[in-house]
């Protein structure tokens, strides 16, 4: 039998979640906009740092929010680093219009990221710069640091960036399709259209999970008088949301090289006329997967440590989670961000400045 409070606390909850302004408003970790440009606004989390103090860029995927790393207490990785002592900067890139068609992966890895990068190692009196990106926005960084060996990047940290699209059973039926059809249906549409539209993109993400909306109704009930429970739904919630569209190149480019081409599984992304290969990333690179993770399998991550030959060291960790789990679960605290932890602990602070001065200077990056 409930007791007294636990009716009144599900009656809050109940409350809040249909006429009140929800169970838990969002409350971001403090952060500061350092300068704005056109889907490169720069932020830095937690109070000015000490300008020795190791510079870290979180890069979002494309068509996801930056909230992607500061989803709500306790599931924040950029507070965790804050927490760590790292100078924690993240780029957001706004939402996508049909006036941004043309943007490809090429915008973002040649010129959005890179111009972040330059920025924040000033800052730092020159320190080279730790990359850390969640699904595509690993994707990212790896073009970056294999496009641009000259830039200051100590590392890249990969989370749920699949580089063997073969090994995704969900996107399988595309790519059966995709063998006749090849992906014109799909991109003559969002060419016309200047990209993917943010509620498709939204649609899909809950496609990936069709068991939590179809039994949502079900959990609120369960859990009524469970208000963390309920706040880790709102956050989720928020965060399809908020999701904007892919840009028309990026997804023509996703259907074209990722989904059907699996051009990461060679080694290798096209710009059009340039080619980038993964061999050519010089810095250590981590990659991690999530053993429950259906957009982005372990399976489909692990590829990294074969295909990285150019890099000094490459490891790579499969954990319990899903997707997003990975990232801002409620356990990534104890699978992943630990990992992320012991590998910046890791890459040695002195050689990989040096490499980042002088390539030849530094020829080897390993583990203490």
């Amino acid at each position: 039998m409930p007791s007294r409070d636990d009716v009144a606390v599900a009656a809050r909850n109940a409350w809040a979640l249909t006429v009140g302004g929800g169970v838990a408003p969002a409350d971001p970790t403090p952060s500061e906009l350092l300068r704005g440009g056109p889907h490169r606004d720069l932020y830095r989390f937690g109070p000015p740092p000490a300008r020795d103090a190791r510079p870290v860029l979180l890069v979002p995927p494309l068509a996801v929010p930056a909230s992607c790393y500061d989803l709500r207490p306790g599931q924040s990785l950029a507070a965790h680093l804050v927490e760590r002592g790292h100078a924690t900067y993240l780029l957001d890139y706004g939402t996508m219009t049909s006036a941004d068609g043309d943007l490809g992966f090429e915008s973002w890895a040649e010129d959005i990221v890179p111009d972040a990068v330059r920025h924040i190692s000033e800052r730092h009196d020159g320190a080279a710069v730790d990359l850390i990106g969640w699904s595509l926005g690993g994707t990212i960084s790896l073009l970056t640091a294999a496009g641009q060996p000259d830039l200051p990047i100590r590392s890249v940290t990969a989370i749920g960036t699949p580089l063997d699209y073969t090994r995704i059973p969900v996107i399988s039926p595309l790519r059966m399709i995709g063998r006749v059809t090849t992906e014109r249906p799909l991109t003559a549409v969002t060419r016309r259209l200047g990209g993917l539209p943010a509620p498709i993109v939204q649609a899909s993400y809950r496609v990936t999970a069709p068991h939590r909306e179809l039994f949502k109704p079900w959990f609120i009930a369960r859990n009524l008088r469970n208000t963390e429970s309920l706040a880790r739904m709102e956050a989720i919630d928020r965060f399809m949301a908020e999701m904007p569209g892919y840009p028309a190149r990026v997804f023509d480019q996703m259907c074209s090289q990722l989904i059907l081409g699996n051009r990461l599984a060679a080694g290798e992304f096209n710009y059009g006329t340039r080619v980038v290969r993964l061999a050519d990333v010089r810095v250590p690179v981590l990659g991690v997967g999530g053993t429950t993770d259906v957009i982005a399998p372990a399976a489909a991550v692990e590829p990294i440590t074969d295909l990285l030959t150019g890099s000094p060291y490459v490891r790579f960790e499969a954990v319990a989670g899903s997707h997003l789990g990975l990232v801002a679960g409620p356990g990534a605290r104890d699978t992943t961000w630990p990992i992320i932890d012991e590998f910046l602990g890791s890459v040695s602070h002195d050689l990989a400045d040096a490499r980042c001065a002088d390539p030849e200077s530094a020829t080897s990056v390993v583990p203490s």
